[in-house]
């Protein structure tokens, strides 16, 4: 018997000590039914199971549902269990955290937490309340809980047994340096529990979407997922889909108000992606993206080589520290296959990583993303890079956006280019809503019929993923860097290759033919 079921036998707390302690104990902080005994309904009790009965013991717990289905209240009820008991009196001393992005957001668990404990005049014995520091202490027992913001610095050094993660799907990309720290932080526990309480995260790429479907792989038994969320594929504004999402619908969550949010979302659609987020659960990016990840996803098929067929491409320089991008595409047994290249300066890339909220460090590493030397991205690398291409492949056309292209030139005819090579070759492209609400409609169509893969390169989508498209009055669509949640230099390189592209006359396929 390994130690970890060791501990699990002899300091067992079961669901039922759980769930007894919540009932006899706690009483509903706040809402029409305040002061009265909380009595925990089905589905909140099998939630519980799931965590503390586990066969294998839980390191961690995911419960993903929409909003107002009271998982701040549950994770409220928890946190008082370990505070002061039975998993408290198995393991006194402990120290128990909840963590969240902003500080209201953390001030949420405590303020559920603190009005519970004053309604009842036992636990008000027996724990202190600290408002300013958003702490509870058991001195009976030695535990002490704290509240954390979004600042890594403030969780080093912690030893915690409980970390209650709330509204983890708020972190966008797959890291978050408070999550890291707290997680990294339990190696000194026996047996560390961790509960993340959040609507899903917009895309595949966020940390806890990485987590859902890591969960969901099954990899290890010591992880416990219940996920609420609505089938896409059905009527998202039916009611029937909605139960299907919210456990709690008709009870503490109010269907009328639920039922009139869905005609509003169904009336206007611009309040659709987050009706299907906040509501239905479902893995929606709010601000509409350019294109859904179900379609991204379905063309992420293996990238055939490019060789030997007629080749276009889209050069989307950076600025100074910049992500630079380079997306080149070929017509070859019916579908485009592309291929991305990606780079950004080696000085820096740990402090991008960090402030962009994306694994540049494990990108390069898994050779995603190239790095050039120094601070910038170095133009001459580029051109070198671009000369070793054009001797490769059969590069038609380059579209170029002509804003830092003129850096550019003087670098690639010192790799070997000359003037009328550059001027046959390279295409300049606007980054308007003239040049790119044309090529966006093209990109799109080919992505909805399947004609484009991508092999699943991360940095390119990345890219997709974080674009947000801006349309003027006529309907003219654009990307905007400005609006959207991250880097979307690829997006636009592919844009440009498909806009340089004879998307109307496809070249003559010979392996087609034949087959």
């Amino acid at each position: 018997m390994s130690k970890r079921q060791q501990l699990r036998t002899d300091d067992t707390v079961t669901a039922a000590d759980i769930i007894a302690f919540i009932e006899q104990t706690c009483f509903i902080p706040e809402g029409k039914f305040v002061g009265k005994k909380l009595v925990l309904f089905d589905w909140q009790s099998r939630e519980i199971e799931r965590i503390y009965d586990n066969p294998h013991g839980t390191r961690r717990a995911i419960i993903s549902m929409p909003r107002k289905n009271a998982k701040t209240c549950l994770s409220a009820c928890l946190l008082l269990a370990h505070l002061c008991g039975p998993p408290a009196r198995t393991r006194p001393n402990s120290q128990l955290y909840s963590a969240a992005q902003s500080r209201d957001q953390a001030a949420i668990i405590f303020s559920l937490a603190s009005k519970m404990i004053r309604l009842n005049p036992e636990l008000s014995r027996a724990v202190t309340i600290h408002e300013t520091a958003k702490s509870l202490a058991c001195p009976e027992l030695g535990t002490r809980y704290r509240a954390l913001s979004a600042d890594a610095t403030t969780a080093y050094g912690l030893s915690p047994s409980l970390i209650i993660h709330d509204e983890i799907g708020q972190v966008r990309g797959p890291r978050s340096p408070l999550y890291e720290a707290l997680e990294t932080a339990t190696g000194a526990q026996d047996s560390p529990l961790s509960i993340l309480i959040s609507t899903q995260a917009p895309t595949d790429a966020d940390l806890l979407s990485i987590l859902i479907d890591d969960a969901q792989a099954g990899h290890d038994p010591h992880t416990v997922l219940s996920l609420h969320t609505a089938p896409p594929e059905l009527d998202p504004f039916a009611e029937e889909t909605i139960r299907l999402a919210n456990p709690a619908f008709g009870t503490f969550l109010n269907a009328s108000e639920v039922l009139a949010m869905a005609q509003d979302a169904k009336r206007m659609p611009a309040r659709e992606a987050e009706y299907r987020n906040l509501i239905l659960n479902q893995r929606v990016e709010v601000l509409n993206p350019f294109i859904s990840p179900a379609v991204w996803k379905a063309c992420s098929g293996p990238v055939g080589s490019l060789e030997g067929i007629p080749v276009y491409g889209g050069l989307d320089l950076s600025a100074v520290s910049d992500l630079t991008a380079l997306v080149l595409i070929g017509w070859r047994a019916g579908k485009w296959h592309v291929l991305p290249t990606f780079w950004l300066p080696t000085e820096g890339l740990a402090d991008k990583a960090t402030a962009d909220r994306v694994p540049y460090d494990l990108w390069h590493a898994e050779g995603h993303l190239q790095v050039t030397p120094g601070k910038t991205v170095s133009y001459e690398y580029v051109a070198h890079h671009l000369r070793r291409l054009f001797q490769r492949y059969n590069i038609q056309k380059l579209a170029f956006d002509r804003w830092n292209f003129r850096h550019l030139i003087p670098w690639l005819l010192r790799a070997g280019f000359t003037e009328q090579s550059i001027k046959d070759h390279f295409v300049e492209f606007g980054q308007g809503v003239q040049s790119m609400s044309p090529a966006l409609r093209d990109l799109e169509q080919v992505l909805l019929e399947g004609h484009l893969v991508h092999g699943g390169h991360a940095v390119l989508s990345m890219c997709v993923s974080h674009t947000v498209i801006v349309q003027d009055d006529a309907g003219n669509r654009k990307p905007s860097k400005k609006k959207s949640t991250a880097r979307i230099d690829g997006l636009i390189s592919l844009a440009m290759a498909i806009g340089v592209a004879p998307l109307q006359a496809k070249p003559i396929d010979i392996e087609a033919l034949i087959a």
